[in-house]
């Protein structure tokens, strides 16, 4: 029997009886399979971005066709072709048909689309980081941080110098509250999760305080101005208004599925994430300010607006999986419908009147969350593993 190790090859041999060699027994004798990032289906894929693309462009045009003054559909094709310099669709049947379509819904119609998939892609990257399927973008404070700068624009008069002064204090002040959560939260060069809750929930609380404090000292008509931002709506939404907003939700979308596939490694857990060579700090960093970015603008322009962060990426997890590379782009669609679907019911559901978009959202979303934990069993994790 020869030694394993011999000196003349320098090599591990197996040991040998009579020139035959013997099989050592396994320590560990059974398969195990490796560790993998979390995959979908590619039909399954392409089957749900064509339905939510389809159903994005069907509730679009109804959006349109819906309202006080009731549009058909061919009319709406016939407007948009006509935009375009395509032969199609029906001419408009009421001299105020074109503007209607392109003053007043179309505008409202895409910061809906904008809003939706804004608010979706920033909770799929927060459920994403935090490893948590409650977390949303109010999190870290962004939605009442920019509740403080409107209420702040609001009771010091000047909204009432120009249209703007809302979304930009709502705007600044969502960022900068986001920046001093993370701050606060670093500690030794790194940031732990359960801090970063913990701060947000600080700062929510405080922010809450800071509203009562405004809405308490404002006249009558700045508590009514305060009352209904935060309640959410798109009424009043223009062309200038999209046009604000759009570069900082492009920018922010496309940084937001660039980072998706990192986002992956996180499920794997810090250490092994770590191994694998990701900055697990820097990715923190990026995706938070990504957040508050997108949170900030989509707040800015429509008001808080809940449900829409949370419910979204968890149903589009629930179908798919846990990877982002399909999560987060599936999540913009999907809040981009769920928008323009909850707008159109809330300024067509009484008549001459117009219903807070945010307690649709709410009134909607969370009956049907409950039922959507309750239907995913307790074996599916609701679709998180």
């Amino acid at each position: 029997m020869t030694a394993p190790g011999s000196p003349h090859t320098g090599a591990l041999e197996l040991p040998t009886v009579d020139g035959e060699r013997i099989e050592l027994p396994h320590v560990l004798d059974y398969e195990a399979d490796p560790a993998q990032l979390p995959r979908s289906s590619a039909r399954r894929t392409a089957l749900l971005f064509f339905f939510l693309g389809a159903g994005l462009v069907v509730a679009t045009l109804v959006a349109a066709a819906l309202g006080q003054m009731q549009i058909p559909i061919v009319e709406v094709i016939g407007a948009l072709c006509r935009r375009a310099g395509i032969a199609c669709g029906a001419d408009a049947s009421h001299v105020n048909t074109d503007a209607a379509l392109w003053e007043v819904r179309f505008p409202r119609i895409a910061l809906a689309i904008l809003v939706g998939a804004a608010l979706a892609a920033a909770g799929a990257i927060m459920q994403g980081v935090f490893g948590n399927p409650l977390a949303d973008p109010g999190v870290v404070g962004v939605s009442s941080g920019a509740a403080i700068g409107a209420s702040l624009m609001i009771v010091t008069g000047l909204a009432a110098g120009s249209s703007f002064a809302i979304p930009i204090g709502a705007f600044v002040t969502g960022v900068i509250t986001a920046l001093v959560v993370y701050s606060i939260s670093r500690s030794r060069g790194r940031t732990e999760v359960i801090t970063l809750i913990l701060v947000g929930v600080a700062i929510n609380a405080f922010a809450g305080a800071a509203l009562a404090l405004m809405t308490f000292s404002a006249t009558t008509n700045q508590r009514e101005q305060i009352v209904f931002w935060q309640m959410g709506s798109l009424a009043g939404a223009l062309w200038e208004s999209v046009f604000t907003v759009l570069p900082l939700l492009l920018v922010g979308l496309v940084l937001a599925f660039l980072i998706a596939g990192r986002l992956d490694l996180l499920s794997l857990g810090d250490d092994a994430a770590r191994h694998l060579g990701l900055n697990i700090e820097r990715l923190r960093v990026t995706s938070i300010l990504i957040v508050a970015v997108l949170t900030a603008a989509a707040v800015a322009f429509a008001g808080i607006i809940g449900f829409v962060g949370l419910v979204v990426p968890h149903v589009i997890r629930m179908i798919m999986g846990p990877g982002h590379r399909v999560l987060v782009p599936a999540s913009a669609l999907g809040g981009a419908l769920l928008l323009v679907v909850a707008d159109t019911f809330a300024r067509t559901a009484l008549p001459y009147a117009e219903l807070p978009l945010g307690m649709i959202t709410a009134l909607v979303g969370g009956p049907f969350f409950f039922y959507l934990i309750k239907s995913s069993g307790k074996s599916r994790n609701g679709g998180w593993a």
